[in-house]
């Protein structure tokens, strides 16, 4: 069966419509996300708890699903978009974040997560981390390279967000020691 043509819509159009999930938008172009496995889900509760306890103190909150105005033509949603309190009140953010994390969904393909991270970095984000949750890898890839490590860092606020204690944190929560 051939795939139907998408036509191109404008950035107002796109920005007047409800999409259930939210949608990126790409030069005219609405596309889905990946999402909605309990494995997601999961990860991102446990990220916005870890936040809402650990960094209140450091100036900054974290928002899921929040749409990032990255360029003209280009509106992301980061599944946790990490934001300084100092930052102006933007409904659709267009100030860099303080971090962005990406949560991978099986079905999602590199390369297309590599032109959605490259746009955060365009926008000028200095902190972006993508986690697997089915591998339970972590990757930075603030330099621009997938950086694997445990723990996501930002000297300038003082967060430390460590992977192994994140994933303990929902095991128990889900009653599953981890095995698959």
């Amino acid at each position: 069966m051939a795939a139907a043509t998408q036509l191109p819509i404008s950035v107002s159009e796109y920005l007047h419509r409800s999409y259930r999930p939210d949608c990126d938008y790409v030069d005219g172009v609405v596309e889905e996300r990946s999402l909605g496995e309990l494995d997601h889900a999961a990860l991102q509760g446990a990220l916005l708890v870890w936040f809402s306890q650990h960094v209140r103190q450091r100036g900054v909150r974290a928002y899921p699903e929040l749409r990032v105005k990255v360029s003209p033509t280009r509106f992301r949603v980061a599944d946790i978009c990490v934001l300084s309190t100092t930052a102006p009140r933007e409904q659709i953010i267009q100030t860099p974040p303080v971090a962005l994390i990406e949560i991978l969904s099986p079905e999602d393909r590199v390369s297309r997560y590599l032109e959605r991270l490259e746009d955060y970095r365009h926008m000028g984000i200095r902190n972006l981390w993508v986690i697997d949750p089915a591998g339970r890898r972590g990757f930075d890839f603030s330099s621009g390279n997938w950086v694997e490590t445990t723990s996501f860092a930002d000297p300038n606020t003082g967060i430390r967000l460590d992977l192994n204690s994140l994933f303990s944190s929902i095991d128990d929560a889900l009653g599953d020691p981890g095995n698959k």
